[in-house]
């Protein structure tokens, strides 16, 4: 599995989950080392992971397992091949299917292997949590908390085109200041406030944000697609604008007793989109009114003013839709990279 990494350094660790699995994981044999092309890895890099002294560990369902330090130069931005060799496995596995970077599958263990053996390909990213780099007490991490607009649908594969990754590329080109991370935890279909495509944003706040190492900002883009599908109508039980916003106000106040920042991005259009309709529309621009004027954010990014079309402000720009008018493509996800004021992430 192919990471693109944020941060470098020189000492690393890797996460396992077994968040959603029903039976015991069992990895054999793990390497990682620095990916050169395709499935291919520097010879010189390549390091064997072991899990408390041992080249193997036993994952049971719902855990975390976090590997011994691995030493290892490792530059920013770069590519890194984590391997896993699963000798045992039930049912389906812990997976973030929109990892928009090869994955190579291939029989026995070849954990160690220069390139991978023919075998199959996913986009998926399938056990692996992160990778987590040891780096100095200044450093911190910026968490992107969202759906498949954050996860980076509808960009390029294997190209790294996602906005949280464009954001740690503006991050990294800084000369002074801290050194910041960013971790993408969009998860595309995701809810603010109900279960479907993952648990909500509410219930994975542990786990997701308050779980990762060093995070002292949030960026929030999140909510279309509980107005999409709870949203679109009128009547008893359908979402209406304050439903959302109570749902901002419990994320804002569990950032802050845990001193963490919150930036609110606004709700991006999606005319065009089936499920999209003016009651929906209407429930976005009160929503994206209360993001920028309520002051409850510590900082707004108005993703929705970058990519509207100034003509059907309802509906996104033409240059920036890769077809299917929600998630912004290449272009639009650097727009959106761009739209950030870096020393907002120093205060």
């Amino acid at each position: 599995m192919i990471v693109h990494t944020s941060i470098g350094g020189n000492r690393l660790k890797i996460e396992l989950s077994n968040a959603f699995g029903r039976g015991i994981v069992s990895i054999a044999d793990a390497h990682i080392a620095i990916r050169t092309a395709e499935s291919s890895i520097d010879p010189a890099s390549n390091r064997k992971i072991t899990f408390s002294g041992n080249p193997g560990v036993e994952i049971r369902p719902g855990g975390v397992i976090v590997s011994d330090a691995i030493d290892m130069d490792v530059r920013p931005m770069s590519d890194l091949a984590v391997s896993l060799y699963v000798a045992k496995s039930d049912g389906e596995p812990a997976n973030h299917m929109v990892g928009l970077h090869t994955s190579y599958i291939s029989g026995g263990d070849t954990t160690a292997s220069l390139s991978m053996p023919k075998g199959d390909t996913t986009t998926g990213y399938l056990w692996l949590r992160s990778i987590d780099v040891v780096a100095p007490p200044s450093s911190f991490a910026i968490v992107c908390l969202g759906d498949s607009i954050t996860d980076g649908f509808g960009t390029t594969g294997d190209a790294d085109r996602a906005w949280p990754t464009l954001l740690a590329a503006r991050l990294n080109r800084l000369r002074t200041g801290s050194r910041i991370s960013v971790l993408n935890e969009g998860i595309s279909g995701n809810e603010v406030l109900r279960d479907g495509a993952g648990v909500s944003a509410l219930a994975r706040f542990d786990r997701d944000v308050l779980g990762e190492p060093g995070v002292r900002w949030i960026v929030l883009l999140e909510g279309i697609n509980d107005i999409n599908l709870h949203g679109q109508i009128t009547g008893p039980g359908a979402l209406v604008a304050e439903d959302l916003i109570a749902g901002y106000r419990q994320l804002i106040a569990r950032a802050h007793l845990n001193g963490i920042k919150i930036i609110g991005a606004t709700l991006t259009p999606e005319e065009g989109v089936w499920l999209a309709g003016p009651v929906g529309e209407a429930t976005r621009q009160k929503v994206n009114a209360w993001i920028r004027n309520s002051g409850e954010f510590d900082a707004v990014v108005d993703f929705d003013a970058l990519v509207r079309d100034p003509n059907d402000p309802a509906r996104m720009r033409k240059d920036l839709d890769p077809g299917d008018h929600i998630h912004p493509n290449d272009i639009g996800n650097q727009s959106m990279a761009d739209a950030f004021v870096l020393s907002t992430f120093e205060r």
